[in-house]
Order: C-alpha cells, then sequence, then structure tokens
C-alpha cells in the first residue's frame, strides 16, 4: 500500500510538472488580500492592517510537505495604500525553497461623492529567490545491481545543476470595484488581478523556462440576511497558461451581542481538486480563521481524502477618530 501511495504521487507530480501547472494557492484566498489582489492594498477600516497565514498541505502523503507562511503589512494614507508581503513556500526532500518578497501600492478612485462606488488599482513589485539542496536528492543513475543491487550515495548521479538558487523579478497589478454602502441589503464586487507580469526565467539548468503569466477573477457580494447575520457567496477563476481552476464558495457570520463576537464559517468547492471548511472569529480589531481541505483528486487513494490545514490571522489597527475611517468593502 505504501508503494501504491508513492506511485501515485510521482506520477501526479510528473503530471503537473508537464502540464506546466498553477502557482501554489491558497483555500482563504480572501483572508490574505495583497495576495489575492494588489488593488486591495491599503483598503482597511482603520491605520493599518497586519496578516499573518500558515498552511501545510500533503503532510499525509509526503515526508516533506508543501509549507507556505505569509505576513503582510498595509495602511491606508489618504486615498493611496501602501504595503508589503513576505512569502516563503517550502517542500520536499530536497529542502526547495521559495522566499518571496513584494511592496505594492494602490489609489482609490470614488465614483460617487457619498464614496459608496468605489474603483481601487494597485502595482506590486519585488523579488523571488528559489533555491534547493540538490545534494539531498537521489537520482536513478546512483542505483547499482552488483552485490544483490541497492543505492550507493558515493555514485555520480550524472545530473548537471547549473546552481542551487537563482532570483526572479516579480511585477503584479490589479482592480477592483465594490459598492461599500453599509446599510445596503447587498455590498457587490468584482476584482481582476495579473501576476508574473514579466514572465521571468527560471530554471536550474540555465535553459529557457518562461513563467507563464497567473489571471484571477474574484467576485461576490455581501448579503445583510438581518443586523446580526450576513452571508457572502462568491467566486474565484484562476488561469495560468493552459491550467484554470474555478472556485465556488460562501462564507457566513453571525454577531453574538452579549459577547460582541463574530462567529465566522464558510464552505468551498475548489474544482476537481478540493472541498474546504473553514470556521473562525471576529472581535474588535481581530480576526482569526480556521480551514481544512479535504481532498477529491486523482491523488485520494494515497491522501485518504486528506488535504491541508490553513490558518490565518488578522489585526487591523482602528483610527480614533471613526468618522474619518475609510469605507471599505464589506467582505
Amino acid at each position: 500500500m505504501k508503494m501504491k501511495k508513492i506511485l501515485i504521487l510521482i506520477c501526479s507530480v510528473f503530471a503537473l510538472n508537464a502540464g506546466r501547472a498553477q502557482d501554489w494557492h491558497l483555500s482563504m484566498y480572501d483572508a490574505a488580500p495583497m495576495y489575492l489582489n494588489p488593488a486591495m492594498t491599503g483598503v482597511v477600516e482603520g491605520e493599518w492592517r497586519i496578516h499573518a497565514h500558515y498552511r501545510n498541505q500533503w503532510n499525509s502523503v509526503n515526508f516533506k510537505p508543501f509549507n507556505t507562511g505569509l505576513i503582510s503589512f498595509d495602511a491606508p494614507v489618504g486615498n493611496w495604500g501602501f504595503g508589503g508581503q513576505i512569502i516563503n513556500y517550502r517542500a520536499g526532500i530536497g529542502n526547495y525553497n521559495a522566499l518571496q518578497g513584494l511592496a505594492s501600492v494602490a489609489y482609490t478612485i470614488p465614483l460617487n461623492k457619498k464614496r459608496s462606488h468605489v474603483i481601487t488599482m494597485g502595482v506590486q513589485g519585488g523579488v523571488t529567490q528559489k533555491k534547493v539542496e540538490y545534494q539531498l536528492l537521489t537520482f536513478n543513475n546512483q542505483y547499482t545491481t552488483q552485490n544483490g543491487g541497492g543505492f550507493d550515495s558515493n555514485m555520480p548521479s550524472n545530473e548537471s545543476f547549473g546552481g542551487q538558487s537563482f532570483i526572479t523579478p516579480d511585477l503584479n497589478a490589479g482592480i477592483l470595484y465594490y459598492y461599500a454602502r453599509q446599510q445596503s441589503r447587498l455590498n457587490p464586487f468584482v476584482g481582476f488581478s495579473a501576476f508574473n507580469l514579466l514572465e521571468p526565467q527560471e530554471s536550474w539548468f540555465g535553459s529557457s523556462n518562461k513563467l507563464p503569466m497567473r489571471f484571477y477573477i474574484h467576485a461576490g457580494t455581501r448579503i445583510n440576511i438581518t443586523e446580526t447575520i450576513y452571508l457572502i457567496p462568491k467566486a474565484l477563476w484562476m488561469q495560468q497558461s493552459t491550467f484554470n481552476e474555478l472556485t465556488l464558495a460562501c462564507d457566513a457570520g453571525f454577531y453574538l451581542k452579549g459577547s460582541e463576537v463574530y462567529v465566522l464559517g464558510g464552505l468551498t468547492y475548489r474544482n476537481k481538486d478540493a472541498f474546504i471548511a473553514t470556521i473562525g472569529a471576529k472581535k474588535a480589531n481581530y480576526i482569526a480563521k480556521f480551514s481544512y481541505d479535504t481532498n477529491l483528486s486523482q491523488l485520494t487513494p494515497a491522501s485518504n481524502g486528506r488535504g491541508g490545514i490553513e490558518i490565518s490571522f488578522t489585526y487591523m489597527h482602528q483610527k480614533k477618530d471613526k468618522k474619518k475611517v475609510k469605507v471599505c468593502p464589506q467582505l
């Protein structure tokens, strides 16, 4: 059974590489706003916002699973928004690691005097360092049939790596429309973002291999059912090269007047990939959420349905003069 799991995992990885799969992404994608769309930089109901995010994936089938860590900070300054984020991805027995640092700026354009119809535009720029410890990897050339067969680490792998790390530039951009009249029954929003605009060359062997652009379209609406209950049905469409993915979700919030806490929950379906359940809470300036992926892809026989966990934490520092707080999308 263990060998069956290994074979399924190996075949899946090769299939993804052949298809030039999408960049890694998050299940609670809009919990990390600048990761979703640079236009959301500085769209904060307060003086500033700090966000932390962690994801652990494929722990059930991989000795060293995929781990994603993210931390971001942003703040509004008039109609401008400024921020930055650091993301680190780590996976595999070769300690493959991608460290990305980005700075973001966005500009808000109110479409009416009441600032209820709003468009924001944003851009991100930075660098990504990718590295791997290929000395920890094993190759078929290091297996011998002599003396009964086996693995010999002293045998040459006959693989020629151009180096253990390289750095590529990053440039991303996005636009977002939202309706921010808080007393309204509906608060719709729609956004578009594009990543890897420079299509940088990335290769361990010095060959020509461009990282394709990645595109997001995200949309939804907050529905204020009552003064204490709301729903947010939403959708996310992602495309990178020939790969595309559709995510459908619905978030919900219930306000507990006695404790002044919003109880949060949500269900998400990522087409042919995963079913995700989310729980969390919001109190004053703090938001904490947890999600769990149930795997529905071709890896299900190996993973037994176990996908990944995510944890997110957000703190928004409120302005003392609430009359000057920026009106933001009710996500």
